[in-house]
Parts: structure tokens; C-alpha cells; sequence
């Protein structure tokens, strides 16, 4: 087939993905983000490379297993601050399809994905990115990626296929993902940025139980850590072959945080200091705050736009999102592995102790597939931290006595635990109940499914609009 053909052919194939995408908005039945880009996929295999070599700017992949969807949430408000319209797949889906969605409907010059850790290799390899940000590694649905290890070792097979081609902004707090950089020349202009914290004052008292990163990638030793922040993400040195921490290029100093209302932290930089006042709670948001500002630095955004962006940003999907519904405020925070859950009740330890009054929580724990089918996990967060604080908890989804179970062991007391079935009938009594404000921990398709009945209420917009 002759080359005009071919690409008369392809784009046919284009906006025939893109007319499908409108009619699936339209409709209001979903799949806004996905559908489009798994019909151009079947039709053509090729499409993410063909789009991708469409963007003459830079392209930016981000990955992480937690915070991915935030920090490229970040990091797209301050390249919006200077001006930048960056095509992104900003309702946060990140496989292969989401992907090719965002380049289906996409206007912009210049590229901002973030793509699932399974889906790294693949994505990368056909979108040859220019800049490779990768966040942590924490443990996360087993039965589907596998150890952490397995994870990290195909991430080291990305980076060293592009060695010379793609810049890298790293942490340098996670052991598994600093180990990535440790090799590359720093003076190159492809080299390495990394990030960290530098604030003693926020280090845990002790190590978590779900405490992931304990040997050394290079001779398998234990690590000896100093301190650490959020999980294994800390200060650590390998006594035997010196793997140590590297010196962060981007770091925070003076962390202040506020509860659900944000933090307060100064950004030390290669272009100078930044203030930062992020209306995102949470340790793990001054994280991904970090990974934003060294990706922006790299990016040419200046200093006063990337500190704007932070400033504006507002939480990604299900990430801390309050949603008015009547004389209530129901606040989502999605949990989906042990140190993002304990990252959550950290926050609403901090806001309960801010606050002087009982929280009213409900959860919502499924198993399915984008779940994971091993709900384990929850026997392995801190959910002893938030017991006395909690007024009234109602547990709902699949598996809502495992949950309600697990709470009991944590000192939760049983005459606060309610167990219902049904998303709405659950939810329903739990704002009735509430005084007020309702935090909701819902897993992955649980986010789904209250979205989607908040948005069927009239109560929040579509996720993929």
C-alpha cells in the first residue's frame, strides 16, 4: 500500500475512534477514556507511535505506583501556568489505551502521559519519550505485577534501551528507584534529576509494617536506614557496597503540614528556592510535589509558573476530591495498597487531632480485577493509628465484612463498625449518620462506582469529561 494511502487510511481509522469517544460521552454509559483508544489499537496496532511522532515538543512519561495520576496532575497545572497546553490523559487512564485516548483527542504540541508500571516497557518503547519521571515502587496487587523486584528490573531494561535519548527525574528516597540513575553520567543533558525530602522533623518514630524496600538491588544487603517518610522512602545507606542515597538535586525542608487542607514547605532547587503552599494534604503529596517541580525544572518551566501550578491545582480524581451533597461534605481518598492507606490515616489522624472531634468514615473494599484479587493487603495498613478517633465507620463493597473485620483486630470499637450492602444504600446511611463531613476510603472500582452514582445524582461531573 502506497504511504498516501496508508496514512489517509490511518487517519480515517483517527476520527473514526474519535466520533466513537463522542458518542460514548454522550451516551453518559462511560469509557470516554478508554474506548476510543481501544478501537484505534484493534485497527491500529502502531497508532501510539504514529500519533506520539505527531508532537514536535517534548514527551513526558510518568510512572509510579502511587501518586502517578496527581503528580502528572501537578506537573500539567504548572506547565498550564506558562502558557503550555500539554496532550494528557488527565482522567487518569493509564494502560496502553488511555494513552492512544489522550493522543486520539489531544490538540497540543507536546506530550504529558502517565502510563500504569506493567504498561511502562511497551508504552515507552513506542512513544519515545524525551523525559522519563519515575515516582516509588510500593508493593500493589501482587497477583498482577508481582514482586517488586520483577517491577524494578524491567524498569533498569527501559532505562538502559534509552540511554542517551531520555532525560530522567527520579527519588532518590525510594532505594528501588534511585538505583535506576545511579549509573548514568549526571553532566549529560539526558542525565539524572533526583528528588527527596530533607526534613528530619517529618521522619516516622519506627519503621512501618509495610516496610517494602529491605536489601540492596546490587548486593542484597540490608539496607540500614537512617529515617524514613512514607513506607521504605527515607534516608538509607547499603553498609556493604555503598548504594547509598544520592544527594537530591530538588528537596523540601520546613514541611508543615495542615491536615486535609494541605501543607507548607520550602523547594531548594538548581534555579533557586521555591515557597509552596499545596492545597493537597498529606506527606506523600509533598512527594509528588517534588516530582512535579525537578520534571518542570527540566521542562524549562520557571520557578514563579511551576510555584502557580502548585499553588492552583486541584485533587485528581478521587484523590482528596470534597463533593457538597445537601448540608454534608463527603471527601474521597482513594486506598488501594498498605503505604498508600496508611498515608491516608496518617492525614485523617492529623485532621481528627486538628479538629478535637470524631471522624465519620466509610469504606468500601472490592476484589475485582483492577482491585486486585488479594485483599490481604489491608491486615498490613495502620489501621490501629485512627481507631479512637473515628465516630462511626460503614463498611461496603464485596468484601465488606473482611474489612469490618480487619477494623475490629485494630481496635476499632465493634458498636462504631456497620456492615451494608450496595455502594448507594451504604453511602446513603453513612451521610445520614455523619455530622457533617464524611471521609470515604473507597478501593479502585469502588471510586468507580461512587463517581459514577454521584455523577448519576447530578452531585459531580463525569471523570472523563
Amino acid at each position: 500500500m502506497s504511504s498516501p494511502r496508508r496514512s489517509r487510511l490511518f487517519a480515517a481509522k483517527v476520527a473514526g475512534a474519535r466520533a466513537i469517544g463522542a458518542l460514548s460521552r454522550r451516551s453518559g454509559r462511560g469509557g470516554g477514556t478508554t474506548l476510543p483508544g481501544r478501537v484505534l489499537l484493534r485497527a491500529a496496532p502502531d497508532a501510539i507511535s504514529r500519533l506520539g511522532a505527531r508532537l514536535t515538543g517534548p514527551r513526558t512519561v510518568l510512572s509510579a505506583t502511587n501518586g502517578k495520576t496527581t503528580t502528572a496532575g501537578m506537573l500539567a497545572s504548572a506547565l498550564h501556568a506558562a502558557g503550555r497546553d500539554p496532550v494528557h490523559n488527565r482522567a487518569g487512564s493509564n494502560m496502553a489505551w488511555g494513552v492512544a485516548t489522550a493522543l486520539i483527542e489531544g490538540r497540543g504540541d507536546e506530550g504529558l502521559f502517565e502510563v500504569d508500571e506493567a504498561w511502562l516497557p511497551q508504552v515507552v518503547d513506542e512513544l519515545d519519550p524525551t523525559l522519563l519521571v519515575l515516582g516509588n515502587l510500593f508493593r500493589d496487587q501482587l497477583d498482577r505485577y508481582g514482586e517488586l523486584e520483577r517491577l524494578a528490573d524491567e524498569w533498569a531494561e527501559v532505562i538502559a534501551a534509552r540511554e542517551g535519548r531520555t532525560g530522567l527525574v527520579l527519588n532518590a528516597d525510594d532505594p528501588l528507584i534511585a538505583d535506576l540513575g545511579r549509573d548514568r553520567d549526571l553532566r549529560r543533558r539526558d542525565g539524572v534529576t533526583f528528588f527527596g525530602i530533607e526534613d528530619p522533623s517529618q521522619a516516622l518514630p519506627e519503621l512501618q509494617h509495610a516496610f517494602d524496600a529491605k536489601h540492596c538491588r546490587r548486593c542484597g544487603s540490608p539496607y540500614a536506614y537512617e529515617r524514613a517518610f512514607v513506607g521504605h522512602l527515607g534516608h538509607y545507606t547499603c553498609p556493604n557496597c555503598g548504594a547509598d542515597r544520592p544527594a537530591p538535586d530538588v528537596s523540601a525542608t520546613g514541611i508543615e503540614l495542615h491536615g486535609i487542607a494541605g501543607s507548607s514547605f520550602r523547594v531548594r532547587t538548581p534555579d533557586g528556592d521555591l515557597d509552596v503552599e499545596l492545597p493537597l494534604p498529606g506527606l506523600y503529596n509533598v512527594y509528588n510535589a517534588l516530582a512535579a517541580v525537578a520534571a518542570a525544572g527540566r521542562l524549562g518551566v520557571p520557578g514563579d509558573r511551576i510555584r502557580e501550578g502548585l499553588h492552583s491545582v486541584r485533587a485528581a480524581f478521587g484523590r482528596v476530591e470534597t463533593i457538597p451533597v445537601g448540608d454534608r461534605s463527603l471527601s474521597i481518598l482513594l486506598i488501594k495498597n498498605p503505604a498508600g492507606a496508611n498515608e491516608v490515616l496518617r492525614t485523617l489522624r492529623l485532621e481528627a487531632d486538628r479538629s478535637g472531634e470524631g471522624l465519620d468514615v466509610w469504606t468500601a473494599l472490592n476484589d475485582r480485577i483492577a482491585d486486585g484479587r488479594d485483599v490481604s493487603w489491608i491486615w498490613d495498613a495502620d489501621f490501629e493509628i485512627l481507631g479512637e478517633a473515628v465516630r462511626r465507620v460503614h463498611c461496603t463493597g464485596t468484601r465488606a465484612a473482611e474489612m469490618a473485620l480487619r477494623l475490629k483486630y485494630a481496635g476499632w470499637p465493634t458498636d462504631r463498625i456497620v456492615v451494608a450492602d450496595g455502594i448507594g444504600p451504604s453511602l446513603d446511611r453513612a451521610l445520614d449518620d455523619s455530622a457533617g463531613r464524611l471521609f470515604a476510603l473507597p478501593t479502585y472500582t469502588a471510586l468507580i462506582e461512587l463517581r459514577t452514582l454521584l455523577s448519576r445524582r447530578g452531585l459531580a461531573t463525569e471523570f472523563w469529561r
